[in-house]
């Protein structure tokens, strides 16, 4: 064959071959549909078989994850710090009792409809949030933190004063979630599969319910254009006001979509508590919530969840646990108590995070698993033209 011949002939092409980055990211993806199904399995086996302590440990993680969430989206995302988010839990959980609860010759209350009364809670906590949002258009960092602390200290005034609708010091009774054809109480009696359900194990499956709506909605809006518009103003503030974002609508915006998961969070808690007290919605809870998003992960709903159930699951763990633990005495007893313990612990774990886990405990799994991943992943060599191999 003529040398014109053979430069009109097309070369032979190897085989495209993708890049091991894309390979390996892959590897991570594919089984995550199946790790998430065997886990939902496993949460909603989970009242057949646990006892109490645990639904209610448990329960106590899962309202934490809601509210670390939206919490998560104004510090994680949107570089905003928060100091009262406990105001607004106490918010969700007081408005539910209020709305929910009949007056009497010491209380007031509503008497609306429980479902009616928990949405509406969620909306008084966004109201909240929004009467707040032209501060927190406004300021950012410490500044926002110092102010948002002011929260904390006003409603703690008001729970213990406006006795007619909060009870004052004693707090007041929480009214049962009713829907049509359930009632999340431990009467009337409901068995399933032999097994008795009662508040607790109701419950469970309704902040299973929250806790995916939450995340769902957490996930689209990090993962969509209001997403990117949060991370660019967390990160460089004056080029995302260059690009044509609204800096202070986005910011008042996830203030009060962070106080509606806070208003979630709170109502659930009653629930669970089955009676609010105002001592409990303090500047410690606030700091709890700091703690949660910061060794779990900032910037993700995973890394919530996570944060959320190590630092919601540590002080019951230490309580149930204190006889056998070293340095760890029984409430009043006089030693380091085991809700003093755990948030010794967890402060050194955000110390830890911040100086070596910059992903948090999300991140040090997602290395692990590409650790994993890598090792496991078949070394293929690259394929040579035809010119380039030895004859």
């Amino acid at each position: 064959m003529s040398d014109a011949a053979q430069a009109r002939q097309p070369s032979a092409k190897p085989a495209s071959s993708k890049p091991a980055s894309s390979n390996r990211s892959a590897a991570l993806r594919r089984p995550s549909v199946p790790l998430a199904v065997v886990g939902a399995a496993v949460l909603l086996a989970f009242p057949f078989y646990l006892d109490s302590f645990w639904l209610q440990t448990g329960l106590f993680a899962i309202s934490a994850a809601i509210g670390a969430i939206g919490l998560n989206l104004l510090t994680g995302a949107t570089g905003q710090l928060s100091m009262g988010h406990a105001f607004f839990l106490a918010v969700g959980a007081y408005g539910y009792v209020f709305l929910a609860a009949d007056s009497d010759t010491k209380l007031t209350g509503l008497g609306l409809p429980t479902p009616v009364a928990f949405a509406g809670a969620v909306v008084m906590a966004g109201i909240a949030g929004g009467l707040f949002s032209p501060i927190a258009g406004r300021l950012r960092g410490t500044y926002l933190g110092i102010a948002s602390l002011a929260l904390i200290f006003i409603g703690q005034h008001v729970l213990f004063n406006a006795e007619s609708v909060t009870g004052g010091f004693n707090g007041r009774n929480v009214p049962p979630l009713e829907l049509p054809g359930i009632v999340f109480d431990d009467s009337p009696e409901l068995v399933v599969f032999n097994v008795p359900l009662g508040a607790l194990e109701r419950l469970w499956f309704l902040g299973l319910v929250l806790l995916a709506l939450a995340a769902w909605l957490a996930r689209g809006v990090l993962r969509g254009r209001p997403g990117r518009a949060l991370n660019t103003i967390r990160d460089h503030e004056v080029a995302a006001s260059v690009m044509g974002v609204p800096v202070a609508r986005y910011r008042a915006g996830v203030f009060v979509l962070s106080s509606m998961y806070a208003g979630t969070a709170g109502a659930l808690l009653a629930l669970i508590f089955r009676r609010t007290v105002p001592e409990y919605f303090g500047m410690f809870l606030s700091l709890d919530y700091l703690a949660m998003i910061v060794i779990g992960g900032l910037g993700t709903a995973a890394g919530a969840v996570i944060g959320a159930i190590f630092v919601s699951l540590l002080p019951q763990l230490l309580t149930r646990y204190s006889d056998g633990l070293p340095l760890v005495a029984a409430p009043g007893s006089g030693g380091v108590s085991p809700a003093e313990a755990s948030r010794i612990l967890y402060g050194a774990a955000v110390v830890a995070v911040v100086l070596f886990l910059p992903g948090g405990l999300l991140g040090l799994w997602t290395r692990l698993r590409m650790v994993v991943t890598a090792r496991r992943a078949p070394r293929t060599l690259p394929r040579l033209e035809k010119e380039e191999q030895p004859a």
